[in-house]
């Protein structure tokens, strides 16, 4: 029998030299499952442990590395159960005593006379020289020391992994599998933009000589992640755009101009611009592949519809995917609305339906007779079949990516794509998640519209917002009022909204039409209320956040948000884009006791600004891009090393260089390129999201 050779690379950590079993366990709850894991495990800081102090004169409550020697220890008797053992040191300048909590046995490492190197705060207690919880080395260990006397990386850990035990992991890694790592920057690109050799890379930015030396390395590896993920972008991206498409659309265009005459109100220019980029583009041989960003407000759905109707008049099929049920019914409500008045049938496909509507519903998609399908990830699924799909509109929400948009794209045959997204995101990092993507942004509201004043309360002053409340709906305004999200379930905030509504109906607001408006109502339901709460049936709306996307009440000027300080930024930016949507002042109001520091913040930045590209650049500084971009969800790989926030300038640097190299190597056939190759199809390939190499 052939055997079958395994990487190295992929063996489990535990194979590492002094991991083993139980230790591999730890280590797979930071995410590090492999050698290779275990080797891009980076420091997220260095502390500068080169220099040697002295005794006598080191400061109080600060810390040093000093040389010194071993005089005697001592195990002094506690209360406690905790083990104390005390080292008494010197280099000749003073006495100290070095104190180490839980250690057992260091009378086997050390003994008087030994000669260590010393690094921990220093504490003058009653004249005394204390050195709390140290790290120490032999000063005598002839392949140097890891942990004392140079600049010492200090990587992620946790209560069972201490630095300690990382560093000394990722040393013996380094050491027995740093030559195995294949060199996937080619030596062209290395001389261009300053980089090291990988594997010298991955020595230097575990144990630098300097913390510069450390930064240069990390910034090298940071390059190899963001040139493998454009590599894969553009690969994917002349895959769609030199694929011919089977279907064409039929060029009446009597459907679309009946379906923008029967809008009530007038297109923005830039509505305009991206309607007829995509009109055009859907006429062509080539298939759409299309990303549509434009702030709360802008109108993104109308743009959507006018593809939907260019499709369906052209005798095809769309289909409208959306992260959550709610935001895939609220779509379908605003998709009908748009739709029906010109004979375009919209029906709903999500998990949570009755089986006899699901397979009503499946029966009408099959046979042709459903225009748009608009549902969740339901839409996925195999009994899923399409007559003739053509279109495919993704609401992306950072929910949906690459591999799911890919999953859709497979129920059709090579069909237009179109992606919505609500969160602004600077050109060079939209590269990043949408780099296989043509970019339309959406960057005029509709004519008339003011900027929404918004306000911070603290929950002591709720009193005085609901008499402003009250104010607004005696001028004739209406109001929305966001109960507070509970994240335990959507039952549960659906019975937190009854509360918060029945509060309000009997006790704050009983001589006004109080409405209420969550997602466990029957679509119908939720259809009938905001249909109310158009006609100015319903002063005072209490909801969940259902609203945030596709509702458009001209006249509700006024958007209370309790406990703001649960919602995320986003979420927030969205809700207050419900009102500011004609030419009455309006306002929003984020009720919160600002709990934390980081809900100061959120908040901070919705009062100060309106502008959407500071408030998602402020999202991504608090949560982080693996959160914000929802890397798992998009299928494309978490970055070890790299930060699409911090290094977003090495970001275009590796998308022109993977220009430079598809230009001069098209299907990366050339000896230098073949270790990028290999990585590309075993990270890309495997998704379904990206074109296969060759």
């Amino acid at each position: 029998m052939a055997t079958r050779l395994v990487d190295p690379l992929q063996q489990p950590v535990q194979y590492v030299r002094g991991v083993g079993p139980r230790l591999a366990q730890a280590f797979g709850r930071l995410g590090i499952r492999t050698v290779e894991d275990l080797l891009y495990h980076v420091p997220r800081r260095y502390e500068d442990r080169s220099r040697f102090a002295t005794l006598y004169g080191a400061a109080h409550d600060g810390f040093a590395t000093f040389r010194v020697k071993v005089v005697r220890l001592r195990e002094p008797q506690l209360r406690s159960a905790k083990k104390l053992t005390e080292v008494y040191v010197t280099d000749g300048t003073a006495l100290a005593v070095a104190k180490f909590w839980g250690r057992r046995h260091l009378d086997k490492v050390l003994s008087p006379g030994t000669e260590i190197v010393l690094w921990g705060r220093v504490r003058r207690e009653r004249g005394q020289i204390e050195v709390e919880s140290p790290e120490f080395e032999r000063a005598s260990e002839e392949d140097g020391t890891l942990h004392t006397g140079r600049v010492v990386p200090v990587h992620p850990a946790t209560e069972q992994l201490s630095p300690r035990l990382v560093r000394r992991a990722v040393h013996a890694a380094l050491e027995a599998f740093a030559q195995r790592v294949p060199e996937p920057l080619p030596e062209a690109v290395r001389a261009r933009y300053g980089l090291l050799p990988v594997r010298e890379a991955l020595w230097r930015v575990h144990f630098p000589d300097s913390v510069e030396e450390g930064e240069r390395a990390r910034r090298t590896l940071a390059f190899a992640e963001f040139l493998e993920l454009e590599l894969a972008l553009l690969l994917r991206r002349r895959a769609v755009t030199t694929a011919t498409k089977p279907h064409r659309y039929r060029e009446d265009g009597s459907l679309l101009e009946a379906f923008l005459k029967s809008l009530p109100f007038q297109l923005t220019g830039a509505q305009r611009r991206v309607i007829e980029q995509v009109r055009r583009e859907l006429y062509s041989p080539h298939p759409m592949n299309r990303l549509l960003q434009g702030d709360v407000g802008s109108g993104k759905t109308v743009v959507a519809a006018a593809a939907v109707v260019v499709c369906a008049g052209g005798g095809h099929q769309a289909a409208v995917m959306a992260p959550t049920e709610i935001l895939a019914e609220q779509h379908y409500l605003t998709f009908r609305r748009f739709l029906e008045p010109v004979g375009v049938r919209v029906v709903l496909l999500t998990g949570g339906m009755r089986r006899s509507e699901r397979e009503a519903v499946l029966a009408e998609v099959a046979r042709g007779e459903a225009d748009l399908v608009v549902g969740t990830h339901a839409l996925l699924q195999e009994d899923v079949v399409f007559d003739r799909l053509a279109l495919v509109v993704v609401d992306e929400q950072h929910k949906f990516g690459v591999a799911q948009r890919a999953a859709l794209r497979a129920k059709g045959h090579e069909p237009d794509v179109l992606v919505m997204t609500a969160t602004p995101i600077p050109r060079t990092l939209a590269l990043t998640l949408y780099g296989d993507l043509d970019v339309s942004v959406l960057d005029e509201l509709p004519p008339g519209r003011q900027p929404v004043r918004t306000y911070h309360r603290f929950p002591d002053r709720r009193d005085r917002v609901y008499q402003f409340v009250r104010q607004q709906v005696q001028a004739g305004r209406q109001a929305y009022v966001v109960c507070p999200l509970v994240e335990e379930s959507e039952r549960v905030e659906a019975s937190a909204a009854v509360e918060l509504y029945e509060r309000m109906r009997t006790q704050v607001f009983p001589d006004l039409r109080v409405g209420l408006l969550h997602g466990r109502m029957p679509v119908a339901d939720k259809d009938a209320v905001m249909e109310a709460f158009r006609r100015g049936d319903i002063q005072v709306l209490v909801a969940t956040p259902v609203i945030e996307v596709g509702v458009d009440v001209p006249n509700a000027t006024l958007m209370v948000v309790e406990d703001a300080d649960r919602f995320g930024l986003a979420q927030l930016h969205q809700l207050r884009g419900r009102v500011g949507r004609s030419s009455h002042p309006s306002y929003c109001i984020l009720i919160s006791a600002l709990p934390t520091e980081e809900a100061r913040r959120r908040i901070e930045a919705l009062v100060e600004t309106h502008d959407g590209f500071r408030i998602a650049q402020v999202d991504l500084e608090l949560r982080g891009p693996g959160e914000f971009f929802g890397t798992r969800q998009h299928g494309l790989p978490e970055f070890r090393v790299a930060d699409p926030i911090a290094d977003v300038a090495l970001l275009e640097r590796a998308r022109e260089a993977a220009e430079g190299i598809l230009e001069e190597d098209p299907q990366l056939e050339r000896p230098e390129h073949r270790v990028l190759r290999e990585r590309l199809l075993r990270r890309y390939a495997e998704s379904g999201a990206y074109l296969a190499v060759g």
